[in-house]
């Protein structure tokens, strides 16, 4: 169990890194065909080609990320569910100075033959203090 929650935490870092890399083909490779999010702006059923197309035509871009107290639950033997805080800095494209944002997420995989999947993410802000 401890080196699939260790796999696991790698796989959702390699995807974060993904995206501030901007290295497409390797965040698909990570995703299952199709996939879920929720976020922000709403709710999102997409597979690969329209992954893509979210990717590289969206506003804003990741340029950096910090994972934080990730918890790992395995319901099954093929299904992992990971949990964690981020602190994430994103700005419009085009711009140098990006926003700092805390979130809340969670990650579903799932594991096909010897691969793990990401099958849905969601993404809340966090609350921010009074």
């Amino acid at each position: 169990m401890k080196d699939t929650t260790q796999t696991l935490q790698q796989l959702e870092r390699k995807f974060w890194q993904s995206l501030v890399d901007k290295d497409f083909a390797t965040a698909e490779g990570l995703l299952a065909n199709p996939a879920l999010m929720v976020s922000t702006h709403g709710c999102t059923t997409f597979d690969h080609a329209s992954y893509r197309q979210m990717a590289t035509s969206g506003s804003m871009t990741l340029q950096s990320f910090v994972l934080g107290d990730m918890n790992v639950l395995m319901p099954t033997d093929s299904t992992a569910i990971l949990t964690y805080d981020v602190k994430q800095v994103v700005a419009r494209n085009g711009e140098e100075i990006g926003e700092e944002q805390q979130m809340h997420d969670t990650s579903t995989w799932i594991r096909r033959g010897e691969a793990w999947k990401c099958v849905a993410h969601t993404e809340t802000p966090a609350e921010k203090p009074h």
